[in-house]
């Protein structure tokens, strides 16, 4: 009797050119849907639902694809069937598609305008479920030398001291700062503690002799200048 390929139950009504990793293949990976995508990632489902069905049950309970690029293990870990394991495969999967949109580090990448450093930032810091305050260390000429991440706050705010930036700043010999952190509610629009915040650290840079340049308030795909809206 020849031998038969274990077919997952929910996979068995999907036409074998239409599973995820055939249509990749047939397709490219553009034509498949974002459940598709999470289904492969996950590469199995459970005893209750095949790959597809818990790839869309991501899906659902994250909001979408935006929701699962904020979503953290913890969220991810209490979807039904997740898991985890599972759940860890796919904050991983989503970091290294965060970091594979930077830039190499080798490379130096030179900022000229704002949105220069937003776009550079966004997909590594636009989409996380609570806020992170960093800077952004530039030599003399607005040269990366290192993204120096200086504060992990809680759902909505982050406690932040001019001495934290400006010891990374001095300690890597940086010219000049964009400083820059992430609003987790995905609206960019800065607060009274942002313009608070801008000004403790402007005035504290112009005492250290580093100056900073500006400071980026990072949304899900939006982004916010000081610089841009001459409120530096």
């Amino acid at each position: 009797m020849p031998h038969e390929t274990h077919v997952p139950p929910a996979l068995r009504e999907v036409e074998p050119h239409d599973r995820p990793r055939e249509k990749l293949a047939r397709v490219g990976v553009a034509g498949l849907s974002d459940h598709e995508l999470v289904a492969l990632v996950l590469s199995v489902g459970t005893r209750r639902a095949g790959a597809l069905a818990l790839g869309a049950s991501v899906i659902a309970a994250t909001g979408g694809l935006r929701g699962l690029a904020r979503a953290g293990l913890a969220q991810l870990s209490h979807v039904a069937g997740l898991g985890p394991a599972r759940a860890a495969r796919l904050v991983a999967a989503l970091e290294l598609g965060r970091r594979a949109l930077q830039r190499s580090g080798d490379e130096r990448p030179q900022f000229g305008l704002p949105a220069d450093v937003a776009r550079w930032l966004l997909p590594q810091f636009g989409a996380r479920p609570v806020e992170q305050f960093g800077a952004v260390l530039l030599d003399t000429k607005n040269r990366l030398l290192k993204v120096a991440l200086v504060s992990i706050g809680s759902l909505d705010a982050s406690v932040v001291l001019p001495r934290d930036v400006f010891r990374e700043a001095a300690v890597s010999g940086a010219a000049a700062v964009v400083l820059f952190h992430n609003h987790p509610s995905g609206d960019p629009a800065p607060s009274v503690d942002d313009v608070a915040i801008t000004r403790r650290m402007t005035a504290a840079g112009q005492i250290m002799g580093i100056a900073v340049l500006d400071h980026v308030i990072l949304g899900d795909a939006r982004y916010f200048s000081f610089k841009e809206n001459r409120r530096l």
